[in-house]
């Protein structure tokens, strides 16, 4: 009996030091947590502009102990697209994921799966607290997370078994200037002292909108200082990375939505814990001057949890093992791209390189200010555009209601909200060609899939953007080179003009036709041809594109050929994209039309995005009646 009590003895003393042992285990791998606010440009932070930002000191506070990115973006300017950007790893117009939000998802690049999946196969709890607002297929969320939900906490994992969660913040969504503060909220800036970007028009709505946002700002850094404070009690801020950014930039007018520096350029603040430091190049409290995309957030995660990063992802880590101070301050180039947003169409690409930064408008004509639903639910959208329409704004203000040059060239060293177009300035034009072939390569290596109509790459490839794109590559070169001819001379473009209109393959007619479209009147030569081309084209597509120049030059009048085009579609995602171009030769150059001429056309009974552009162009905001 003795001798057995012995033995229990010794197994409960070795069960307690085990425990005990447990307990203070070192922890083999670091967890890493993601605070992310909504619509957030940098330049709202203090952090990041000390006379003009909010007060931010929960983000200060990481900041002191960690990494502060100086030149961080988000790769797209709107939610869907910016979170389809980093759960992949893959630049959207590779994926077929940059249109916001997708009206049928697209798969993710074949062989590849949402970062998180590889963290949880290598033994981390992933956990994402709530949104997720991916544009792909919903299978391939399987695996990702153990828990997404508004729920969701790492505190429900296993004892010392290393996390990964993300926490989402809304305080700063836009739909918070829809209306006023709480009442019980008070401005932390007076209204008076604010200082507007110099495209915006000096009112007291927007000031106090500015005032507001500075103050909501204020309120989010609250907010996720009760996470923090909540880890800090938890023990585990030795052992844990902290990352703060915003999902995009905004969310005053011409910010979110908009592939601009006030739309893509974000705060990136990095903790760097006690037992980790090794993993960054830089000592705490650094500020870093190399650039970071979203697209680069999976593989630095992953680099950071010591996972193979996967073949397939565009991103590249930017801390971890393997990665220097010198090698990351090399990094001087970032990537964005608008296309579309809700209802509205429109084509942009953004890049920056040191500090130029260099916009191509595919389709120049599709001017900002073209209505959006949802973007016109802000009083201070509302308000610019009266004021445009009364003629009471200044030439930079006025712009955005305008069309737009092709490409745009800006100094942000100089001009930070990007309103000085230097792509016509002699002393720039090196920078200028650099940045334009730059952009041109890159468009190319993707390639990118948005030189097809939305509609075309969904029915022809079965949701797999991807191999539509690897199979169409040389085909998307050439229609890169039609466009492209924007920037030349249009007595030099002409020849190649023509050629396009004539081709045999649609989508170089489609090209050729907006590309006259840019030029405008210039291109009135070609408009018997076009106008031959809106009348008996057998691509709704390209008759469309061939109507809307006779409309904006004013050649013909393009009403009867989009009724006709109207009449014979089907599908509401191919009529939604004829429906911009009827809003925009209404709004933009007063051509009216009567959709009871299609009244009984099967879409106008059909969901999706089609109901707002009806609704908008029978007299309504665009904005439909809530179900009850």
């Amino acid at each position: 009996m003795g001798g057995t009590r012995r033995i229990m003895t010794r197994q409960i003393s070795s069960f307690f030091f085990l425990i005990v042992c447990a307990a203070f285990a070192v922890q083999d791998r670091p967890n890493i947590v993601w605070l992310t606010t909504e619509d957030n440009s940098a330049c709202w932070y203090r952090l990041y502009n000390p006379e003009h930002g909010a007060p931010m000191p929960n983000v200060e506070r990481l900041a002191k102990d960690g990494l502060v990115f100086n030149n961080a973006y988000s790769c797209g300017p709107v939610c869907s697209v910016a979170r389809s950007t980093i759960i992949s790893g893959c630049y959207s117009p590779r994926t077929g994921a940059q249109y916001h939000r997708n009206q049928v998802p697209v798969a993710m690049p074949s062989g590849l799966r949402m970062f998180p999946y590889y963290l949880r196969q290598a033994g981390y709890y992933t956990t994402n607290n709530k949104k997720e607002d991916y544009n792909y297929r919903t299978e391939d969320k399987e695996g990702v997370w153990d828990e997404s939900s508004g729920k969701a906490t790492y505190r429900n994992r296993q004892s010392n078994q290393p996390f990964f969660h993300v926490q989402n913040y809304m305080r700063t969504h836009e739909s918070r200037l829809f209306g006023n503060l709480p009442k019980e909220t008070e401005y932390v800036t007076d209204p008076a002292g604010v200082k507007l970007f110099p495209y915006h028009p000096d009112t007291l709505l927007f000031r106090k909108k500015y005032a507001q946002y500075l103050t909501l700002n204020a309120v989010v850094d609250a907010e996720m200082g009760t996470l923090i404070r909540q880890l800090e009690e938890d023990g585990l801020l030795d052992d844990t990375f902290i990352f703060h950014y915003g999902d995009h930039g905004g969310v005053l007018p011409g910010g979110k939505a908009y592939a601009h520096n006030d739309g893509l350029q974000v705060a990136m603040v990095v903790y760097v814990p006690k037992n980790w430091q090794h993993l960054v190049p830089a000592e705490r409290g650094s500020r870093i001057d190399g650039f970071v995309e979203f697209v680069d957030l999976s593989a630095t995660v992953l680099n950071l949890a010591g996972v193979d990063i996967p073949e397939g992802i565009d991103g590249k880590p930017f801390l971890g093992k393997g990665i220097t101070f010198d090698d990351l301050n090399k990094r001087d180039t970032a990537f964005g791209y608008a296309e579309r947003f809700d209802e509205k169409y429109d084509m942009v690409r953004f890049l920056r390189k040191g500090k130029y930064t260099y916009w191509r408008s595919y389709q120049p004509f599709n001017f900002d200010g073209l209505h959006a639903f949802y973007r016109y639910k802000q009083p201070a959208f509302r308000e610019w555009r009266d004021l445009a329409n009364a003629g009471k704004l200044n030439a930079v203000q006025s712009a955005f209601y305008k069309a737009r040059p092709p490409e745009e060239l800006f100094d942000l060293e100089k001009d930070p909200h990007e309103v000085n177009n230097l792509a016509n300035d002699p002393s720039y034009a090196d920078v200028l060609i650099e940045m334009r072939r730059a952009l041109q390569q890159k468009e190319k290596a993707l390639p990118d899939v948005g030189f097809f109509p939305e509609p075309v790459v969904l029915s022809e490839s079965d949701g797999n953007a991807v191999e539509f794109g690897r199979k169409n590559k040389e085909r998307i070169e050439a229609l890169i080179d039609i466009a492209d001819l924007q920037l030349r001379p249009f007595p030099e473009a002409m020849p190649a003009l023509e050629k396009a209109l004539n081709s045999a393959v649609p989508a170089e007619r489609y090209w050729g036709l907006i590309t006259c479209s840019a030029f405008g009147k210039q291109a009135l030569s070609l408009s018997k041809e076009i106008e031959a081309i809106s009348a008996s084209d057998p691509d709704r597509f390209v008759r469309t594109r061939a109507a809307e120049f006779l409309g904006l030059t004013g050649a013909a009048d393009p009403v009867p050929v989009l009724m006709d085009v109207l009449r014979h579609s089907t599908d509401p995602i191919e009529v939604n994209l004829i429906l911009n171009t009827v809003v925009l030769l209404r709004d933009g150059a007063g051509i009216q039309f009567d959709l009871s001429n299609v009244g009984n056309a099967a879409w106008m009974k059909m969901g999706g995005l089609v109901p707002h552009r009806v609704n908008y162009l029978e007299g309504g905001t665009g904005e439909l009646p809530k179900k009850k």
